[in-house]
């Protein structure tokens, strides 16, 4: 198995895109420890539940204490705790996007930061999870985004103050079909209209995240740090596209141009 004998921790790993992960390093053959705040409503197969509130700086450090202690090592830690509602700006004060901020990025530095003794010892990784939010305008959602924006600049400062030691990463994601997507896309033929806008023709599902950080945790991904890995189905179709009254490629006005220019030369 890929990861026979590692031991991974996956932050918020009990549903969604976290279930999919942990499922994921369990199957590579990984000892998997999956903490949240709530246990998974189902259990995940061959995945150990631990209660944790990853905003919790005390009981976060107990809680890397206790696994590396209980499985004699710690080889990854998957910073995936995070999300948000969505919510403009001015529908709420300060302090409501200050707390999406704090799970978003400063929960992940500081499980990183009580995590690096334990990888330190065993050269293992971190797998940051990001989000597309991170590098476009989020209405709706700009403190996660800015929050997302923050965490691949701490993971690239991080591969560069912990290395060679310890590789940290970050896996990029696009939209993921997940327990919530009505929340953002609506019903199923909102889901599927919103798929449609991936060049790949569908959201991610969880599994797809799992198997990429499955790899940016492998010794296949020996030599990379530092890294943001896009994982988005091609990215978004870009919009001025389907305003454009230009022919597209291959277009009868494109191909008499393509003809005036050979008969010219």
């Amino acid at each position: 198995m890929e990861l026979d004998g590692r031991v991974a921790v996956v932050t918020g790993g009990t549903r969604g895109v976290g279930a999919g992960i942990a499922r994921a390093f369990a199957r590579a053959g990984a000892t998997v420890v999956a903490c949240a705040r709530r246990p998974p409503e189902v259990p995940l197969p061959g995945v150990e539940f631990a209660r944790l509130d990853v905003r919790d700086a005390a009981g976060v450090g107990e809680f890397f204490a206790t696994v590396a202690s209980r499985h004699g090592r710690l080889d990854t830690l998957v910073n995936n705790a995070g999300g948000t509602p969505r919510r403009l700006l001015r529908e709420a004060g300060p302090e409501r996007h200050a707390r999406v901020i704090e799970l978003n990025l400063v929960a992940p530095l500081t499980a990183s930061l009580a995590a690096r003794p334990y990888l330190d010892a065993s050269r293992g990784s971190i797998v940051m999870i990001g989000s597309v939010s991170g590098a476009r305008p989020s209405p709706g959602s700009a403190a996660y985004g800015a929050a997302k924006a923050g965490l691949e600049s701490l993971a690239r400062s991080m591969a560069v103050e912990w290395a060679p030691r310890v590789r940290v990463n970050t896996l990029v994601l696009g939209m993921v079909r997940t327990e919530l997507s009505a929340l953002h896309y609506g019903d199923e033929a909102g889901i599927a209209a919103v798929g449609r806008t991936v060049p790949l023709g569908r959201l991610a599902e969880p599994s797809d995240a799992g198997d990429a950080a499955v790899f940016l945790a492998s010794p296949r991904a020996a030599y990379i740090s530092g890294a943001s890995l896009l994982v988005h189905g091609g990215g978004e179709r870009p919009a001025f596209l389907d305003a454009s009254t230009a022919d597209p490629p291959g277009g009868p006005a494109v191909e008499e141009v393509r003809r005036r220019r050979r008969h010219d030369a």
